[in-house]
């Protein structure tokens, strides 16, 4: 146990690591804006990301002390990676023929807790609010993420080498030589390094001819001294053809939520019109990483669910918020991250009050998404919520926040919140001329102000032709409500032209007065409250916060699954290998299948406690052993994992009891008190 000087220091240690975590954040965050300001000083850059490196070294000393004050707090790396290959949670895919960087394969346990933590997720989420759950296509049509932004966000300059055929982003390669450059030269005149600096911050601006140069200019070099290939974009999508004909591009999706997106009219027509709600998706997607790393963390196929919550802008409350509001969470709001760098416990219902979360719907998913990651087991005390800073915002975002786990790997993001406000929505619906909009019922008439049009359909026709009428339907929709008509009247009586989803609109084309009338109804293109998870993150740090080791016996390793996500609820064991004794064993192990609950039969000659110790580090919270007395009076004993503790019962309880177990409905503590406990020698 840790003495008290070691705990105060330590948690003096943390203080200053929490201070010092703000002032990083608050650097990043600057050198982010300075980088997008075209008119940022060189030295001026410079300068702030130097600071920033210093920080970053300051606070790794720092956290080095820490560890050495609780070593007991440091994660065994070498055993869980022992344990997680040798038990097969995780392989490396195509491993025979040397293996691919960022593919992975489960094996037997880590597939059956992921299946049992996706169903339990759509129960949660898709079942218990009543989602319409889709299975959209993993291939998708360049337009589609043409229009979603992904064609162009997603892509980067590559060069290759002409001798390995290896790949390398060109921008990287660019700044890394400037930065040796000024490195081998201190004495490099302040105007010539200028001048370097300048071209490093562009690097990642340049066009491909232009990068070329200056890698030239650099003495960018391959393997045996060659030049690197000619740039060409890299999209982080896997890009492929459609049809034989080669001539429709396609991709692997990226993420699953555009095919919520696009089929948004068929959805609400699903929910007889109905606002709001929400549709769900679980599935794979895929990113093309060019340097995959840590483990499940970052790798190039990976399993996503995402909730797509359809909401009017103007009411972004949540029918069940109440159940909800008193939830406690560990939020680490933007305001903290850059001033006291520590976190706050606040409850859902105080956050959406005092603003911190900008509204219930969002507040209300993250409350859920904290009960779920309770549910599956996972270690609270490693749970935060952060938020985004403005600099890593969305233009068009109204606020987010992102679950962060603590693994070994540090506080990794694992299920973002988002606000996504009407983005998504109204740019498919501009792209394809099509109304991505609800309605919301009045119960009342209310009076709105609109504008009142009138065309000259001669001078439209003759400049629009087959898109005339295309052009009147979007004024008319705007039209529906003064404020959005405003701008253009404005623009039309200031400049004379103004431009509607890509059309030029001339004065002389129409004449508008300002109105009123009384509506029954309204429409709008809703906002999108988007919860996205990221499974194989989430199934890493289960493992991660599930596993330890024996006090008494490191060599004993564990997996603290819950019994509702364990791979196997039940292990069935025989004292001997005797006819009579196995085949009670085959009698309860098939009453316990025979309630589609997973079960694990080791017949072996190997020592009892070795085959408990087998299925302690797979996970299974329970084993049942038959021995010479149950063929006698029918009972058997139950085991529970992590405390070793055993009860005797009947044969025929041990199905129902196991049951209530997994689903929550007896405890172990009841089965204690219950049934009388026996003690047991493993060794």
């Amino acid at each position: 146990m840790a003495s008290t000087n070691t705990v105060e220091g330590s948690a003096a240690l943390q203080d200053e690591l929490d201070a010092l975590n703000a002032k990083i954040t608050k650097q990043g965050s600057h050198v982010r804006a300075l980088k997008k300001a075209s008119s940022s000083n060189v030295d001026e850059v410079s300068s702030a990301v130097d600071a920033l490196k210093q920080l970053k070294l300051t606070a790794e000393t720092l956290r080095a002390k820490k560890e050495l004050l609780d070593p007991t707090a440091q994660f065994n790396r070498k055993s869980f990676d022992e344990l997680i290959l040798r038990k097969m949670f995780i392989v490396p895919s195509f491993e025979i023929h040397g293996g691919v960087k960022g593919l992975f394969d489960l094996g037997p346990p880590a597939c059956a807790v992921k299946a049992a933590m996706v169903d339990a997720w759509r129960k949660h989420f898709v079942l218990a609010e009543s989602m319409l759950e889709m299975e959209c296509t993993c291939l998708t049509p360049e337009a589609v993420l043409k229009t979603s932004g992904h064609v162009d966000r997603f892509t980067d300059l590559m060069v290759k080498d002409p001798v390995s055929g290896e790949c390398f982003r060109a921008d990287k390669l660019l700044e890394d030589a400037i930065d040796e450059l000024i490195e081998e030269n201190p004495d490099m005149p302040a105007v010539e390094k200028e001048g370097h600096l300048r071209i490093q911050i562009q690097a990642d601006a340049f066009s491909p001819a232009e990068l070329d140069e200056q890698l030239v200019k650099y003495g960018c070099k391959a393997s045996n001294d060659e030049p690197y290939g000619p740039s060409f974009p890299f999209n982080l999508m896997f890009k492929t053809s459609i049809g034989p004909e080669g001539t429709a591009v396609g991709f692997l999706r990226p993420e699953t939520a555009q095919g919520l997106f696009v089929n948004f009219r068929r959805l609400l027509d699903a929910n007889a019109q109905k606002m709001p709600f929400a549709a769900a998706q679980i599935g794979l997607g895929f990113r093309n990483e060019i340097a995959p790393r840590s483990g499940l963390l970052r790798v190039r196929e990976f399993c996503m669910g995402e909730i797509e919550h359809f909401v009017n802008p103007d009411d972004k409350s949540h029918p069940n918020f109440s159940s909800v509001a008193s939830k406690e969470l560990v939020l680490f709001g933007r305001v903290d991250q850059l001033g006291s760098g520590k976190t706050k416990t606040i409850t859902v219902g105080e956050a959406v009050s005092i603003g911190l979360v900008n509204n219930e719907t969002l507040a209300y998913f993250m409350a859920r998404t904290q009960l779920f990651m309770e549910k599956i087991g996972m270690d609270p005390t490693r749970l935060r919520f952060r938020q985004h800073l403005t600099t890593e915002m969305a233009h068009y975002a109204c606020d987010c926040w992102d679950l962060e786990i603590k693994s070994s790997y540090g506080w990794v993001e694992c299920v973002g919140h988002a606000d996504r406000a009407c983005y998504d929505l109204l740019v498919h619906g501009k792209a394809t001329k099509t109304a991505m909009e609800a309605t919301l019922k009045l119960d009342e008439a209310r009076e709105v102000e609109v504008a009142k049009l009138k065309f000259n359909r001669k001078a439209l026709g003759k400049t629009f032709k087959a898109d005339q009428r295309v052009v009147a339907n979007a004024l008319e929709g705007l039209a529906e409500n003064w404020k959005d008509f405003e701008p253009i009247a404005t623009a039309l009586e200031t400049d004379g032209k103004t431009t509607v989803d890509g059309f030029e609109i001339m004065k002389d084309m129409l004449t508008w007065k300002k109105s009123s009338k009384k509506v029954h109804e309204i429409k709008f293109t809703p906002s999108v409250i988007e919860p996205s998870f990221g499974m194989g993150r989430i199934l890493y740090s289960l493992l991660e916060h599930c596993f330890y080791q024996r006090d008494a016996d490191e060599q004993r390793c564990v997996m603290k699954f819950k019994p509702a996500v364990a791979p196997h609820k039940c292990a069935v064991l025989p004292i001997s290998s005797g006819a009579e004794v196995n085949a009670l064993v085959d009698e309860i192990a098939a009453e316990l299948m025979g309630c589609d609950m997973s079960t694990r039969v080791d017949k072996s000659t190997a020592a009892l406690g070795r085959r408990y110790a087998r299925v302690d580090e797979i996970g299974v919270p329970f084993a049942v052993t038959v021995d010479f007395d149950s063929l006698t009076d029918g009972s058997v004993t139950l085991r529970e994992r992590d405390s070793m503790a055993q009860i005797r019962l009947p044969k025929s309880d041990v199905a129902r009891i196991v049951f209530d177990f997994v689903h929550g409905r007896f405890t172990w503590e009841e089965a204690i008190a219950k049934y009388p406990v026996v003690q047991v020698k493993e060794d």
